[in-house]
């Protein structure tokens, strides 16, 4: 331990405010000094580095230090977004808190209610856990100046984190911030003094039930109301989506759903899963037998902060986020009107959506990742009426708005329901469904690979050595060209990309990136392949076409 590390440990022990993160510090000092190696590592992980903060605001493993989330960094985050407020409008913001049921959450949610409110700003606290798009539209509905939520969505149970939403009066109103915004924030937090001296306010206002009805409201309207013939069995994969999704099946006409009992409660040790995430193999497991079990139509899921929604049908197993992002697309396109709408979709996400819009004749455009950026898509008259990323986020709108300029898996999940419910009464599946777009559009199938690292620079490496010597060829399919996207491209910001044009037999493309919110290298494949009649027989020989792709994407990111 050097001399730097432990004085940086004991004044953090100094200004500390919680008991249980003390206590951890102080145990790490004594058997660091008594040599142990692995309290020197934790020491130097805890107080080497800091969490830093950004467009995606704060997360990270709960504990003790700068690089940890705790009472501390969060405090200093509030002090600066207080601080921040302060220079763009003066004393006197109003701010909507929320948070989910992870460990720690409603404690930061009231360390940012007392620093807000010290430093002389109006605070709504949320009436209790709940899903992120209820505090997204909160923001909106009630005016506000900013939105915090405390949530570190899907990441593991020893995470937490901390995301900031723009306020205003415009159609943006809601959204996660963006840049320039996150470096000023981040430069107030710099400027932030010790907690212990920051002036801690009271008599903040905690949101009645009230808010959870308006949202309610607003999402139910997405979809006409009537009686439903669908099945579906629900699972809040141990997060705080349960209760308001059910609410809002109830409002909009459909039976209960049948729910999975062991992940219906919230639990911030998520105990059924390995990864609380729809996307990882095996989280799914329990909601798909049950849906078998329960003869649903349909299975629904959302992730523990209820911002993502993911879909099952009974003996055909899960949709892929591109797959639900096509058709519910269609959905909500068949069920507005105008020239002026816009949809949107990421960079790493389907080609398909373009092909949509050109079909219907609505504008298209492509962002870079993350909902900031699909929130704001389209230009002065146009209409946002739906944005997708193939990690299960859609932002559903219609002729009348959206509720929420942010990912919703609660609303998502009303549409895809309404969706479904159509098809059965038609004698027809969402599979079938696919099919038709098959047809119609070319059969469009995609897959990703995470790389986790212990080691960020491995990343760093990896896209070096990618763009120094790129592959000629991924699989079955040669590369016709690369668009490197960290200098900027086709008008987009920059930012840390590779994506590589596939041809040879179909189309295709492969997009790398490193995640903005874990230590993941992260590669998106699609391939597009021409249909006939035999949809299942292309479908067959597109299926391998794509696991020859990735294996060899596997071979070209690990080295």
């Amino acid at each position: 331990m050097t001399a730097d590390t432990a004085a940086l440990a004991r004044e953090w022990l100094a200004q500390d405010p919680d008991p249980a993160t003390r206590e951890e510090l102080r145990g790490l000092l004594e058997r660091a000094g008594r040599g142990e190696a692995a309290a020197l590592a934790g020491l130097a992980d805890r107080f080497g580095a800091r969490l830093e903060f950004g467009t995606a605001g704060l997360r990270g493993a709960l504990g003790a230090g700068p690089n940890r989330m705790n009472r501390v960094v969060v405090m200093r985050a509030a002090a600066g977004i207080a601080a921040w407020l302060r220079g763009r409008g003066g004393a006197g913001a109003h701010v909507v808190v929320g948070y989910d049921a992870r460990h720690r959450s409603a404690d930061f949610a009231r360390d940012s209610a007392a620093v807000l409110t010290g430093a002389g700003h109006r605070v709504s606290l949320m009436p209790g856990p709940l899903p992120t798009p209820v505090l997204a539209f909160a923001v909106r509905d009630l005016g506000a100046d900013a939105g915090i939520m405390v949530t570190a969505s899907h990441n593991p149970p020893q995470d937490n984190g901390y995301k900031v939403y723009a306020g205003g009066a415009g159609d943006d109103a809601g959204a996660q911030i963006v840049s320039p915004v996150d470096t000023e924030i981040s430069a107030a937090i710099d400027a932030a003094g010790p907690v212990g001296d920051l002036p801690l306010g009271e008599g903040w206002t905690v949101l009645g039930e009230e808010a959870v009805d308006r949202y309610l409201a607003a999402v139910t309207a997405l979809v006409p109301r009537r009686e439903r013939a669908l099945a579906t069995t629900y699972t809040a994969m141990h997060g705080v989506g349960g209760r308001v999704l059910l609410a809002a099946m109830e409002r909009a006409g459909f039976a209960r759903p049948s729910v999975v009992r062991e992940q219906f409660d919230p639990d911030p040790d998520f105990p059924t899963v390995e990864f609380p995430n729809p996307e990882e193999p095996g989280a799914m497991d329990l909601a798909t037998a049950a849906g078998a079990a329960d003869g649903a139509d349909l299975v629904i899921a959302n992730d523990p902060d209820a911002d993502r929604l993911a879909l099952a049908v009974p003996g055909h197993g899960l949709l892929t986020g591109n797959e639900v992002g096509g058709l519910l697309a269609e959905y909500v396109l068949d069920h507005t009107s105008g020239p002026d709408r816009v949809v949107a979709t990421s960079i790493v996400s389907s080609s398909l959506l373009g092909k949509i819009a050109a079909d219907r004749g609505v504008h298209y455009e492509e962002t870079l990742t993350g909902f900031k950026w699909l929130a704001r898509a389209g230009g002065p008259g146009q209409r946002r009426v739906f944005a997708f990323e193939e990690a299960l986020g859609y932002c559903v709108g219609g002729d009348g708005g959206r509720p929420v300029a942010d990912k919703d898996g609660v609303g998502a999940a009303l549409v895809a329901a309404a969706l479904a419910d159509d098809a059965k009464r038609g004698g027809r599946s969402l599979v079938d469904l696919l099919d038709d777009q098959a047809r119609r559009y070319g059969l469009h199938l995609s897959d990703q690979l995470s790389v986790r690292v212990d080691d960020l620079s491995v990343i760093s490496a990896a896209m070096r050595r990618l763009r120094a010597e790129p592959p000629t060829a991924f699989g079955p399919l040669a590369v016709a060209g690369v668009d490197d996207f960290v200098g900027g491209h086709a008008g987009l910001p920059p930012t840390d990309a590779l994506r590589f044009r596939l041809e040879g037999g179909a189309w295709g493309r492969v997009t790398l990136r490193p995640s903005g919110t874990e230590p993941k290298l992260k590669a998106y494949a699609e391939v597009v392949l021409e249909v006939g009649d035999d949809v299942a027989a292309i479908r067959a020989r597109g299926s391998d076409m794509l696991a020859e792709l990735m294996a060899s994407v596997a071979g070209a990111v690990r080295g």
